[in-house]
């Protein structure tokens, strides 16, 4: 994404973050955990929020199952190359009506993010600080309210497994922090009590006995009462 005060992650971020995750695969063992946790819910109308250059977006585009899909990222340069990429212009014309790119701050309350049956945050929040990180709480769980929230970031207790990656650092210079299992169930449960969601979780990629998975996912779902 551009800089600025709204940046999450761009190109350039994702390209090294997937250069240390490369042998493993993750990305691609990722879309299709939060595509199967999706499903699960039965989810049709779904944002992929902070949607980057589109990858989560191709792979929703291919499957049926989703009636409406909803990308939103901060970064028009990067929503242009996701419609380049996806080449929406050449989509059929029932293909082109099930999926919008819309541009907006994540951290902003927005009208057209509320409504959904789903949004998918796929390493994202890890981008934000502190400041922000509680200003999308809020954009997500009090506002758009979508009765599924599939989110993942990276289990940095997993780091010591990478052999490329220098002892002590995270994943992407661009993160703000990398959580550990037990602290990233700390605030999903946190989040889940003040909002009205149940959690759960689930690993994504090779379980390792001691650390544990490289990715964490958070399934959130709003309490029906």
């Amino acid at each position: 994404m551009n800089a600025g005060p709204d940046r999450i992650v761009g190109a350039g971020a994702q390209l090294e973050e997937e250069a240390v995750e490369q042998k493993l695969n993750l990305n691609e063992q990722r879309l299709n955990a939060v595509i199967a946790a999706l499903k699960s819910a039965n989810a049709k109308r779904v944002l992929d929020l902070g949607c980057g250059e589109g990858k989560l977006l191709r792979a929703l585009l291919g499957d049926r199952s989703f009636d409406e899909i909803v990308g939103v990222d901060v970064s028009h340069r990067t929503l242009q190359i996701a419609n380049e990429r996806l080449r929406l212009e050449r989509l059929p014309g029932r293909q082109r009506e099930r999926i919008k790119l819309i541009q907006g701050s994540l951290t902003y309350r927005d009208q057209r993010l509320a409504g959904f049956d789903a949004a998918a945050v796929v390493e994202v929040i890890e981008h934000l600080d502190q400041p922000r990180l509680a200003a999308f709480e809020r954009v997500l769980f009090e506002f758009a309210k979508p009765a599924t929230v599939v989110l993942t970031t990276p289990n940095v207790e997993y780091n010591v497994r990478f052999e490329t990656l220098p002892a002590g650092t995270l994943r992407h210079k661009d993160h703000r922090f990398e959580w550990t299992r037990e602290q990233f169930m700390a605030w999903a449960e946190r989040i889940g009590r003040m909002h009205h969601y149940e959690v759960r979780y689930l690993p994504v990629g090779p379980e390792d006995s001691v650390v544990g998975a490289p990715t964490q996912m958070a399934v959130f779902e709003r309490n029906s009462g």
